[in-house]
């Protein structure tokens, strides 16, 4: 297989494990971002599990749609060019999404730190009062 046949067999790996990728993921954040949202929104357990389903939803479109945008190979690539495209292309999606969960982790991360600090009690008053020292002395 040389030339554009490599690149055709590149294309169809990278979306066979792109596609295969994107629905394990969606999965696996779809289960775990079950809990962490119910705790984020404990007083609205429906915006929760509404919230989880659109994420996933986002999270099918974004990842198949930068998975295709990414692939653009040359023509006549030889087996081994083939094979270090269709892991650069790869590593560069994994990298991407990566940044794009942690970066959704930190925002809800951040919801929840501040419905936290909503639901503090409120500063205690001050019980003894210290008075002020009295003026220096100037001799």
């Amino acid at each position: 297989m040389t030339g554009n046949g490599n690149v055709f067999a590149v294309y169809l790996a990278y979306v066979a494990v792109a596609v295969t990728l994107t629905a394990w993921l969606a999965r696996t954040l779809f289960r775990s971002g079950t809990a962490f949202l119910h705790d984020v929104f404990k007083e609205r357990p429906g915006l929760a599990d509404a919230l989880n389903h659109l994420l996933v939803v986002g999270f099918y479109m974004v990842n198949l749609g930068y998975a295709l945008w990414v692939l653009r190979a040359g023509e006549g690539l030889g087996a081994f060019a083939s094979l270090q495209f269709l892991l650069n292309r790869l590593a560069i999606l994994l990298l991407s999404l990566g940044a794009l969960h942690f970066g959704n982790v930190l925002v809800f991360w951040r919801i929840r730190s501040h419905r936290e600090q909503r639901v503090l009690p409120p500063p205690l008053v001050p019980h003894v009062m210290v008075p002020p020292p009295p003026p220096a002395v100037q001799g």
